[in-house]
């Protein structure tokens, strides 16, 4: 079967593929077959009818048709494989010659990967923050796990900062009560904010059975965004009981005999907490700073792609959260105009695209392995991300059987991603090494015979949650901006 390739430009290509109908034999004889099983033709069984009575019936041309669409895709990719290249989407197919009995002659055009030379990695240099863990943070942590042992009683006082009292709200527009802007019997903590602009300060100073006027902003319904004047009413004021921070709460709390052991243990926790963020700030860092190296030219409609999927996620987060674009930029930093954030989009989304390419050529040239355990790993990450079982993400992913490569693909570039990570070096703001070859999952340090769970070995991104339009994609983060299940259902 032989084939030719034209390159027409540094990330397309013509493929020409010449088939002999001998090799087109088998396609012929089952779509000869599956016709026989559909058609009734007197004086013969279904599923018997010879050759030459279903051209007679049915038509020679029907009978190459079918033959030729099965047998296509096989062919295309054997000349794929043949002239070693690595398509990025699917081909424009169409047959240019047929003559009968002799010969088959397609053309396939399709993006694929451009040819660009990979940076030297243990060049790069990067640099994150340092860990610190402050005593603010253990305090605030420690303060945490005594809230979930403590008690609210109720008191007979004004309300002030760090009490629970339970409200009712009422919100007004023109002296008219808003049936959608209504609560009763909510318990709210003085001070915690996140509900309505105004709140705490009304609240305060009042006891059980009084209550305030203040005017704020609706946060939700119909009225969303309008002043409102809302009337609360407390119907009771309560304060924390906490148990003290002693040795007596460790051994409630933990497995832990003194209140020593167990702040210590909290440390620890969060050391590894911002160990985790550390590495994945060093990753995304590491991985900027070699596409940053790299002069290629992108496919431009898979660019396109991948930029209208971000486009069309984006709008449709704005849209259920109820903003505009332009109240979204608001309220936040984002960017100063819509055109600048749409520039960022832009960005990111070639970026991501650069991204999977170096990661994809580079696991390619040091052979990165996936094995069952690498899949088993995986599959528990994304049902931890979910909120889901393992079992459901199996199910999930034989149902829908793309996921399979789509998993297989994420674990092969995280992979390749920990191998660039390890090659680079890293070192903290304090100018120290960071240690990341022998980094968990859990921000734990692991033997070196345990090293294969090193959190840099994580797949990139997870496929499974589109980023919010306030928490986009990280500039280099190889992950496709439409999800898995966003692919199902389309």
């Amino acid at each position: 079967m032989p084939s030719t390739v034209e390159q027409l430009s540094p990330s397309r290509v013509k493929i020409t593929i010449e088939v002999p109908f001998s090799d087109l034999k088998p396609s012929l004889d089952k779509a000869y077959q599956d016709v026989a099983k559909q058609v009734s033709i007197p004086g013969f069984r279904k599923g018997k009818v010879p050759p030459m009575v279903i051209d007679q019936r049915v038509g020679r041309g029907t009978i190459l048709q079918e033959a030729i669409n099965s047998a296509l895709p096989e062919f295309y990719g054997k000349a794929i494989e043949e002239n070693t290249l690595v398509p990025l989407g699917q081909p424009e197919i169409e047959v240019t010659n047929l003559v009968d009995k002799e010969v088959v002659e397609f053309t396939a055009e399709v993006d694929v990967r451009p040819e660009f030379d990979l940076p030297d990695f243990s060049a790069i240099a990067a640099e994150v923050e340092a860990i610190e863990v402050t005593e603010e943070q253990v305090t605030e942590q420690l303060d945490a796990l005594r809230q979930r042992f403590g008690s609210i009683n109720a008191v007979e006082r004004a309300a002030g900062e760090g009490d629970v009292v339970t409200i009712s709200l009422v919100a007004r527009k023109d002296g008219e009560p808003l049936e959608d802007a209504t609560a009763e019997d909510v318990q709210y903590t003085v001070g915690a904010g996140g509900m309505l602009d105004g709140l705490d300060e009304a609240v305060t100073g009042l006891s059980a059975g009084e209550s305030a006027t203040f005017t704020s902003q609706l946060v939700g319904g119909v009225n969303k965004g309008e002043d409102v004047d809302v009337e609360v009413s407390v119907s009771q004021v309560a304060e924390r009981d906490l148990p003290e921070a002693d040795d007596d709460f460790a051994q409630l709390a933990s497995e832990f005999d003194t209140i020593d052991e167990l702040t210590e243990q909290i440390r620890e926790q969060l050391a590894r907490m911002h160990r985790v963020e550390q590495a994945q700030a060093a990753r995304d860092a590491v991985l900027e700073k070699a596409i940053a190296e790299i002069e290629v030219e992108l496919p431009e409609k898979v660019a396109a792609d991948e930029l209208e999927a971000r486009r069309q996620q984006i709008n449709s987060q704005l849209a259920q959260a109820g903003l505009t674009l332009e109240a979204y930029l608001a309220d936040s930093e984002e960017a100063e105009s819509p055109e600048a954030f749409w520039a960022d989009v832009e960005k990111r989304s070639r970026d991501a695209l650069l991204a999977q390419l170096v990661l994809d050529k580079y696991a390619e040239e040091i052979e990165v392995p996936v094995d069952q355990n690498d899949l088993t790993q995986h599959i528990m990450r994304i049902a931890q991300a979910q909120g889901s079982s393992p079992q459901a993400v199996m199910e999930h992913m034989m149902e829908h059987t793309h996921h399979l490569g789509e998993y297989m693909t994420e674990i092969r570039r995280g992979k390749a991603l920990a191998a660039i990570v390890e090659a680079a070096t890293v070192t903290d703001s304090n100018g120290e090494v960071v240690e990341l070859a022998n980094l968990q999952a859990d921000g734990s340090f692991a033997d070196e015979t345990d090293a294969d769970e090193a959190v840099v070995a994580e797949s990139p991104a997870s496929p499974e949650s589109p980023e919010s339009p306030d928490s986009p994609d990280s500039p280099a983060s190889p992950a496709s901006p439409a999800s898995a299940d966003e692919k199902d259902e389309a």
